[in-house]
This record gives structure tokens, sequence and C-alpha cells, in this order.
């Protein structure tokens, strides 16, 4: 499955499989990657943070397999450590998700991904939306909307700027 994934890549279409649903988009825009970039660049650990142990790990646009058998490519994962997997699929659940929403993809990203993520154990989903500079952040306690710029702080110990 992951070959199959790689080859969708190399034609410009992004492919996810979610719940045994294979979903697919086409790559991102340029306005979609400087968001993913600018935010990756502020994730840090947070100083008001009670939790000091976690390293902020994060990677963009990589391969995760969850625990119910998905596959999928958040924008911005982030770990305490580094994954184990470094040519596959990570197994490794993020503690945090930031996924940039992109024309078309807003159904996906805003009704779907913070359900699927928080079900299969990550802690924090943040949706960031380029084009009305709309955030939210989900949590397993409830839903934040906000406008971007802002701060958000994980439950991890990390924080990024949107």
């Amino acid at each position: 499955m992951q070959r199959i994934i790689q080859q969708a890549d190399q034609i410009g279409v992004r492919l996810e499989i979610i719940a045994g649903e294979y979903v697919w988009e086409l790559s991102p825009a340029a306005r979609h990657q400087e968001a993913v970039f600018r935010i990756q660049a502020s994730i840090k650990p947070s100083e008001s943070a009670s939790r000091k142990d976690c390293g902020c790990f994060h990677l963009a646009d990589v391969l995760i397999r969850f625990p119910d058998g998905s596959l999928k490519r958040p924008d911005i994962a982030i770990f305490c450590r580094r994954p184990d997997e470094q040519d596959e699929a990570i197994t490794l659940i993020p503690e945090a998700v930031v996924e940039i929403i992109s024309k078309g993809s807003e159904v996906k990203d805003l009704e779907l991904a913070p359900y699927f993520y928080l079900a299969q154990g990550v802690k924090d989903v943040v949706i960031f939306d380029p084009f009305t500079l709309f955030v939210l952040h989900a949590r397993r306690d409830g839903r934040k909307h906000a406008t971007s710029p802002m701060n958000i702080q994980f439950e991890c110990g990390c924080q990024c700027d949107v």
C-alpha cells in the first residue's frame, strides 16, 4: 500500500487511507506550503508548560499508520521523541497534529480530521484556514475557535504560532 501512495505522489496526487476509504487530493499549493513552513518554524517547548520532557520533534507530510490501520499524512505531526521508523510509515502516534486547509479540503479537514485524530489518540488537533485565518483547536475536552495570529499551547508541553 505504501508503494501505491508513493506512486500517487509522483504524479502530484496525495493519497491517504482513512478507516478503509481511499481519500485523494491534489498536492498542496504555495499558500498551503508557506503556512506549513511558518508554523513548523515556530514549534518549540513551552516555557510555561507543566510538562518539560517533550522534545517537540516535528515532521511535515509524513505517512503515519494509525491504530485502526489508516494511513494518513498530517501537514505537521508533533512528537515528543523521534519516531523509530525512518523509511516506512511511522507507527508512533503524534502528540499533536496541525492541518492546513486547502481549497477543496475544507470538509475533510474541518469535519473529519478532528474526530479521526482524537479517536486515534492524538491529544491536540489544530486546523488552520490560511484564506480566512480561522483556527480550530480540538482536544478531547472540547473545541476552541479563534482567529490567526495566535499562540497554541499543546498538552505535551510544546507550542506553536498559527
